[in-house]
């Protein structure tokens, strides 16, 4: 609530600032190009009010297309990642419980905006019960090079399933400023998180999903193996990156970044659950912390014909830590905390004029462990929507710190262990032109690390991390190509994936697809657009990982396959000037086919039918 009054205090302020310093303009209108936002790798997006497909793939809690994902049950719980190429590569150690920062913002997920007049953006969307979620922007230029924008998304959805409550909140204030002279450049940010659930465990007996009795229709009948168990993340994030360039042609820029978070992974069960083994006590309170400082300075030589060569240096210092339970002493020979210090030295190449724009990044830790990043790009534009892009990369990561160590109230979710560093390598190709969409990756993964279930049982968890001591090679090619006739459009997109490997640790389906048939029309004197249509979303089916809420990670079974069924959703939306109005039927072939074929984890059934509407909204006063 606090978030709120802040964003609305800021509303009434920051656009009393813009109305007083844009008296000059006050009764023009600005072109709707001048509303741009952009991240801190350069990338630009204009501010967009027409109603497409793509806005329909968007429209969704995570506000990006989500093809390569399938959502679990309930809205802004968990993911299934379907596609692999869209795993992120982190070179440095990352917090762990990677399954729940599907919804978390990283660094490179925060954009800052440049608008002429107050922008306002609204999202809203009705959730599976009991709820909703909302996503609200306000993003104001006090000056033409001054910029604030504050924002606010959160969820509350009841769910189906007892005991699966999803209750999240965002806040994001973002700034960016560049002098006068275009000398100095700042951008910075304020994130504060948190990601709540409760974990019901999933279902326990299958045969209740299969109709036969009609009193398990109502959802929150349905067996659970946790009744009282919940897991949260939370974290604050404070980020600063600037420059100053000494001229404005040829020039020696100095840079500086750096970002300090806190976070914590929570999960607490009131009843200690024979599922997950033995527990020291009745009850279960994990809580892990985890504190990071990183800091990067560097010195570039910028030029108009040659483009800009930067050299760097970073520090990134972390602890991770655990609660010491008050009914045991200290002991100096147990292990409640993880510190470390890592340092990087590199250089980059960065060559943007005219239609080429290549990259080139060389990072080596200079510390007691030793890790590398190498990647480079080259890309030809043939105009603002045609390219063609080859790409490469090549890691040696250090482990995670849960594959590292980890404290628990149960007894078997306790490890103090050391792992390989991980070593991937990718390289990939793409392209978009007038025809089509396409790109094709391979990647070789080297020492993998990965959670495994040593019962091999849906009842019985005991999940542990492994490192793969053998290559696996991954290969992706992915296509996607509209048809349009009249008024009519179909929309394709097929990503097929094959994994080299002698054991099952990688598990993907050998087949995503997505089709979507739509109707366009203007109507009521085109005053309105509108826009109709069936969208199947299909994979192949396959060993799909299973989720384990203690350690907040997924893990890889090989006893059951989940998949090789459509998912048919029907939507109406319609646009009146800058308001996009959404109307969706949810998995239309839920109603007339047997629940029990629909999972998207060994025991973790797919939402049913559902009907869902909301509204994004824009404001340019």
């Amino acid at each position: 609530m606090r978030y709120l009054i802040v964003l609305f205090s800021f509303l009434s302020f920051s656009i009393n600032a813009q109305e007083i310093d844009s008296t000059k303009v006050k009764d023009l209108k600005a072109d709707i190009k001048l509303y741009k936002t952009f991240n801190t790798e350069k990338d630009t997006i204009y501010i967009d009010t027409s109603l497409t497909i793509q806005d329909e793939y968007k429209y969704n809690y995570l506000r990006k297309d989500n093809f390569g994902l399938f959502s679990f049950s309930n809205e802004g719980y968990l993911y299934s990642q379907l596609d692999f190429s869209k795993k992120r590569n982190y070179t440095l150690p990352q917090f762990g419980f990677n399954a729940k920062h599907s919804a978390y913002l990283d660094n490179k997920d925060i954009y800052y905006y440049s608008v002429p007049t107050p922008l306002t953006d609204l999202y809203f969307k009705t959730v599976m019960r009991q709820g909703q979620s909302l996503d609200a922007l306000i993003s104001v230029n006090t000056k033409p090079n001054l910029n604030f924008t504050v924002a606010y998304k959160a969820i509350r959805s009841v769910g189906d399933y007892f005991n699966n409550l999803t209750s999240s909140g965002n806040f994001r204030f973002i700034t960016n400023y560049n002098s006068i002279n275009k000398k100095y450049f700042l951008k910075a940010n304020f994130i504060g998180q948190d990601v709540y659930n409760q974990e019901n465990g999933g279902i326990v007996d299958f045969s209740q999903l299969d109709g036969t009795n009609v009193s398990f229709k109502q959802r929150e009948r349905v067996d659970v193996y946790f009744n009282d168990a919940s897991s949260k993340l939370k974290g604050h994030r404070y980020f600063l990156d600037h420059s100053y360039q000494f001229t404005t042609g040829n020039s020696l820029v100095l840079k500086h970044q750096a970002y300090y978070e806190n976070k914590f992974y929570e999960y607490i069960q009131g009843t200690s659950s024979a599922r997950l083994g033995k527990s020291l006590y009745s009850s279960i309170n994990n809580k892990t912390r985890f504190d990071v400082f990183y800091n990067k300075v560097g010195v570039s030589f910028k030029t108009k014909n040659l483009g800009e060569i930067n050299f760097f240096i970073d520090n990134y210092s972390f602890n991770q830590f655990y609660k010491i339970p008050e009914t045991i002493a200290y002991d100096e020979n147990v292990k409640y905390s993880l510190h470390n210090r890592i340092n990087n030295i590199g250089g980059q190449y960065e060559f943007n004029r005219n239609k080429w724009n290549f990259n080139i990044l060389l990072q080596n830790a200079i510390s007691n462990q030793p890790s590398s990043n190498y990647e480079a790009f080259a890309k030809y534009k043939f105009d603002d929507n045609q390219y063609v892009k080859i790409s490469a990369q090549q890691i040696s990561k250090i482990p995670d710190n849960i594959y590292v160590f980890n404290q628990s109230d149960y007894e078997n979710y306790n490890w103090n262990t050391s792992f390989k560093n991980e070593k991937i390598s990718v390289l990939k190709a793409e392209t978009k032109n007038k025809w089509f969409e396409a790109s094709v990756q391979l990647s070789n993964l080297n020492d993998h690390l990965y959670f495994y279930n040593t019962e091999e049982r849906i009842d019985s968890l005991v999940v542990k991390p492994f490192q793969y001591n053998k290559s696996i090679q991954y290969l992706s090619a992915e296509i996607a190509k509209e048809i349009k006739y009249r008024n009519w459009a179909l929309d394709n997109r097929i990503k097929l994936q094959e994994v080299q490997q002698d054991e099952k640790i990688l598990n993907l389906p050998y087949l995503v697809l997505r089709n979507t048939l739509y109707y366009t029309k203007p109507v009521f004197k085109k005053a309105m657009l509108l826009q109709t249509g069936i969208t199947v979303n299909y994979f192949s089916n396959y060993y799909a990982d299973d989720y384990v809420a203690v350690l907040g990670e997924f893990f890889v079974q090989d006893q059951i396959k989940v998949g090789g069924f459509p998912v048919l959703d029907f939507f109406v939306n319609a646009r009146v000037q800058q308001c996009r109005l959404y109307l969706k039927a949810e998995h239309v072939n839920a109603l007339f086919t047997n629940k029990v074929d629909y999972y998207n984890a060994p025991n973790s059934p797919f939402r049913d039918f559902h009907i869902r509407f909301g509204l994004e909204w824009n404001f340019f006063k």
